[in-house]
């Protein structure tokens, strides 16, 4: 079935595209505020974090959040307790695979994107604890 002439496949694709077009402007505007950008889009089997990097000290885990406008919510709001479980195991994951002790600092921020042409931009700090199982 398709959606105003558009495929499923289409549609994925652009949304895709257009996460990849909102990450790049939230990682230019998160290096103007004082971070430095250590990786995008870390993977593993089970989650994904969009933006890893240093700031005050911190090695933060970054979460992107975009909306059109707020008729859905404010974007930051997407990132339920589900979703910083999720975070928080693939934090985990990475903390480990790069060999970071249990003493390293780390932050969980949530930047969010409201509006399409002049988009605003904003940075939770500190967003949330870990919560998953040390």
């Amino acid at each position: 079935m398709k959606r105003n002439g558009m495929g499923n496949k289409t549609r994925t694709k652009n949304l895709r595209a257009l996460g990849t077009q909102m990450e790049q402007m939230v990682c230019d505007f998160l290096t103007r505020n004082g971070y430095l950008i250590r990786e995008t889009n870390y993977f593993v089997n089970g989650g994904e974090i969009d933006i890893i990097a240093h700031n005050e000290g911190y090695l933060v885990f970054i979460e992107v959040k975009y909306r059109k406008n707020e008729i859905a919510g404010y974007p930051s709001e997407a990132v339920d307790w589900r979703k910083q479980q999720k975070i928080s195991r693939v934090a985990m994951h990475y903390l480990l695979r790069y060999g970071f002790t249990e003493d390293t600092p780390v932050r969980f921020d949530v930047v969010s994107v409201l509006g399409e042409a002049d988009c605003e931009i904003h940075i939770l700090k500190n967003a949330f604890d870990f919560c998953g199982e040390m």
